[in-house]
């Protein structure tokens, strides 16, 4: 079957072929005459249905708020608003499909003569005029956008609305009592057949007309919910289906589904992203009977638990790609993506991003795997994953785990368990892992923390909190060090070490933010505000830990993190999203157009991305000029002592030659965390590389090249190229 899909918000009813729509034309505006109904008690049962009697209901313009610039009719405080708009159908069979749009501030339900068509932020079910919405959700029409808009098919309105009268009513609820604004601003239009003399009314200046949908050089991941509107929580049963026919080849929506075809549970995800009218969910792949059932979705490995990100603030699309892609790039694990367009109940939702949820997995936290039973010995010492962010008591139970002493001036960190989860772990398990990180932390606060055998050191993988805080400061990750910030535990037999990471949310980095002090501008430090985690305050404070610091930056700026290198990233990503990009921005046109928080707001993709460009670049110069550290306290690079190492870089064989042959040399290689990754002895001359050293097999970078004569000691940083 030939499926074809629209670019409208939600799509209510399945997909039939009728009679093409010539054009549109609005039976209802938002700025006519309603009958109205304030909150403060029930309005009746059956307020939604034809036959209501509303006349002793207040008539009043709309929209309907608290008295800014998008409300005619202004209402006292409340929790809800309740509007009804009867309107008259003069050509039934003329008209094929309708479009509902609503501004809203901050859920609304809406029916069509007594059916829901449409809700949005809300609770499931009935929902009573004392109930506040499922969140916030701010007006667009007042910002500039296009309020959403929801699609009624044919099919679906054939059941609907009918010659003659009909009845439009909505319910608009605040998310408490306490919000600043309420919004209700609503718009009816339908889809003439024909070409036909102006009916009703013209169209609204911002309205777009849907258009067809038919083919991409991205996968197609199509969603089916068999009419059940997508809620926050908890997740709903669809089907979904995947089309990928592999790279450089043309996916139209009417091939098979060949990467996935089957059940999923899906839900809204995010916290702020959810009032944006393009919506992420978490998606859960299911067998037919419900059970968890791990897929290889698009070319990842297997896994049950997947995020359909919907980048929306972010204009470039590719801000969280190209931080996970950077992390995997320093030599650690960060979540794999790929690029997607989408289709929810025929409905095209623009392009994508299908993101690998942070797990315990051989593929992605390679970590050994936590039991109820593991509750002593060195079973219990590891296979923890921890996420700094705000305590979500039913999802992720947490705690507060406050150093002693508690350095003046810093804020206690508030950690949740997160695979594990906190009600799968064992009290046992806990109290370990609780204990843990109040003794790290008491290590790092305590005034012998630089100690390597007592202080924070004997506690933290200090490779991947480098490369952790690196990664977010090149983003000047405005969440980094305070939300959404990961780090496992190994088993004592595996290492015992804390470690930072994986990676996560950088739709808000790179620039794209307007608040918070200097987050927006390239220069400044993110770990020096004193909102983030004192963590790397303090260690900063370490020289030995600035040192490698320094080191580390100094090995990547030397290696493959050139300028160029982002340069190269950002026009590969732009070119993938060539074509989809101009679909996505037909379909939700915010180029040119303020979304909370754009520092930047481009006319067109190529400023966007022109400005993500100019934003790094600028943001690299500044760390190179500023990065602390004294790289020489790691090198110890002494005077020519008559030892002579060359080439330098170099990319097979390094040569030393020493002019002291009377003694044997000892020669080693250490990489940045000081630790020796080659060691050997010498008389006068020596080839580390070629054919019968390790040097070739070493990663490219930085390292420590120390020759020992006599007790005498030559260091000196060398680069593998």
């Amino acid at each position: 079957m030939i499926r074809l899909f629209f670019s409208l918000f939600i799509i209510s009813g399945s997909l039939t072929v009728g009679a093409q729509i010539h054009h549109w034309e609005t039976v209802v505006y938002d700025s006519m005459k309603w009958r109205y109904w304030v909150g403060t008690s029930d309005p009746g049962t059956n307020w939604n249905t034809v036959a209501f009697n509303d006349n002793i209901w207040p008539q009043g313009q709309g929209g309907f708020g608290y008295g800014d610039n998008d409300d005619r009719t202004v209402v006292s405080p409340t929790l809800s608003v309740f509007i009804r708009k009867k309107f008259n159908i003069t050509n039934r069979d003329k008209i094929q499909d309708a479009l509902l749009h609503v501004d809203y501030d901050d859920g609304f339900i809406a029916f069509l003569n007594g059916e829901e068509i449409a809700r949005s932020t809300m609770p499931e079910g009935n929902v009573l005029f004392d109930q506040g919405s499922n969140g916030l959700h701010e007006a667009l029409l007042y910002q500039g956008q296009a309020p959403e808009g929801f699609l009624i098919r044919e099919d679906r309105l054939n059941e609907l609305l009918v010659a003659g009268e009909n009845t439009l009513a909505i319910q608009v609820h605040n998310d408490n009592i306490s919000s600043s604004d309420l919004s209700s601003r609503v718009f009816f239009s339908v889809g003439i057949t024909e070409d036909l003399p102006l009916t009703y009314l013209p169209v609204p200046e911002w309205f777009t007309e849907p258009f067809a949908f038919t083919a991409s050089n991205l996968p197609i991941i199509v969603i089916n919910t068999n009419g059940q509107f997508i809620p926050d929580d908890p997740k709903i049963i669809a089907h979904m289906g995947i089309i990928d026919n592999g790279v450089g080849q043309v996916n139209s929506i009417s091939d098979p589904f060949n990467n996935y075809d089957g059940r999923i549970a899906i839900e809204l995800r995010g916290e702020s992203s959810q009032s944006f009218p393009k919506k992420s969910y978490s998606i859960e792949t299911q067998t037919s009977t419900g059970a968890n059932f791990n897929a290889a979705l698009l070319g990842m490995p297997p896994e049950n638990d997947w995020v359909l990100y919907a980048p929306y603030t972010d204009k470039t699309m590719m801000r969280d790609v190209l931080a996970y892609q950077l992390g995997r790039d320093f030599g650690k694990y960060a979540p794999r993506t790929r690029f997607a367009e989408v289709v929810i109940n025929d409905d095209y939702q623009g392009v994508y991003v299908l993101i690998e949820r942070i797990k315990r997995d051989n593929n992605r936290v390679d970590i050994a795997t936590l039991q109820p039973s593991d509750v002593s010995g060195d079973e219990i010492t590891g296979g923890y994953i921890l996420r700094v962010d705000k305590l979500d008591g039913n999802d992720y139970p947490g705690w507060t785990a406050t150093p002693t002493p508690l350095l003046s001036g810093e804020n206690d960190i508030m950690f949740q368990y997160f695979d594990p989860a906190g009600e799968e772990l064992v009290a046992a398990q806990q109290t370990y892992i609780r204990n843990y990180m109040r003794t790290f932390q008491s290590a790092l606060t305590a005034s012998t923390f630089t100690n390597t055998v007592t202080g924070f050191k004997a506690y933290l993988d200090l490779p991947s909190t480098i490369d952790f805080m690196l990664v977010n400061e090149i983003g000047k990750n405005i969440d980094g060090f305070v939300f959404s910030t990961y780090l496992y535990k190994e088993k004592d037999s595996d290492g015992g070490k804390l470690h930072m990471g994986p990676l996560w949310d950088f739709n808000l980095a790179f620039g794209n933010v307007d608040y918070w002090a200097n987050a927006q501008f390239a220069p400044g430090w993110m770990w020096n505000d004193q909102y983030r985690m004192f963590w790397f305050r303090r260690m900063i404070q370490d020289p030995m830990f600035a040192a490698q610091l320094k080191c580390r930056w100094t090995e990547l700026r030397n290696s493959f993190l050139t300028n160029e290198y982002f340069t190269h990233k950002i026009d590969s990503i732009a070119g993938v999203l060539q074509a989809s990009q101009q679909r996505n921005y037909t379909r939700w046109p915010i180029l040119g157009t303020y979304v909370w928080p754009n520092q930047f707001v481009g006319a067109t993709y190529a400023d966007e991305l022109n400005f993500l460009k100019t934003w790094i670049e600028e943001r690299l110069d500044w760390m190179d000029a500023n990065m602390p550290g004294n790289c020489n306290l790691i090198t110890g690079i002494t005077p020519d002592t008559g030892v002579r190492i060359f080439p330098n870089p170099f990319t097979e064989s390094l040569f030393i030659e020493v002019d002291n042959s009377l003694t044997v040399n000892q020669f080693e290689v250490l990489d940045l965390t000081g630790r020796c990754v080659f060691k050997d002895s010498f008389s006068t001359q020596f080839e580390w590389g070629g054919d019968n050293q390790s040097g070739s097999r070493l990663a490219k970078g930085v390292y420590v090249v120390r020759i020992t004569q006599a007790g005498a000691v030559t260091v000196q940083r060398v680069v593998i190229q």
